[in-house]
């Protein structure tokens, strides 16, 4: 009762597009794949400006005793 078939799928590919229209789907995935991209580069960015950080941190600790 819970599978979806390839006719399920077309039909809500179909609906989706009727309500949103074509030009808004484009939008909606362009937006997304922009934030896909900015979330893996802010991922591989973070390990290395977390180990700077750190070190500053624990720098600037021990100079203010």
């Amino acid at each position: 009762m819970g599978n979806i078939g390839w006719t399920g799928i077309i039909i809500i590919a179909i609906l989706v597009v009727i309500l949103f229209g074509k030009g808004k789907i484009s939008s909606i995935m362009g937006d997304l794949a922009k934030g896909i991209k900015s979330f893996k580069k802010g991922m591989s960015d973070d390990p290395s400006a977390g180990s700077n950080n750190s070190e500053k941190d624990s720098d600037d600790n021990s100079e203010n005793k």
